[in-house]
């Protein structure tokens, strides 16, 4: 159990460097942590899209490159709120 969450919290981390890679401006001021967040809600955003749209069935997850695309839908998500705020 815990080597599945150490799993998910590592691929959750570099789908999370991956989508800021490619979103533009990778020297954002934001830390490991939220990196790592970035990609876990990401490959959990493209998991519930792919289930809704039929990609996947029931028990199955989004692969790495799924877990970026959700990843960069989050931060889209993400840069809306926080610029709106400054």
């Amino acid at each position: 159990m815990a080597s599945s969450w150490i799993g998910v919290i590592l691929i959750g981390f570099f789908a999370g460097l991956v989508a800021r890679m490619f979103s533009g401006n990778p020297r954002d001021p934001q830390g490991c942590l939220l990196t790592t967040v970035l990609g876990v809600l990401g490959a959990g955003v493209f998991t519930w899209l792919g289930q809704m749209a039929g990609m996947y069935g029931p028990g199955e997850n989004a692969g790495f490159i799924g877990a970026v695309i959700g990843a960069m839908i989050v931060l889209g998500i993400w840069r809306m709120i926080d610029g709106g705020a400054k």
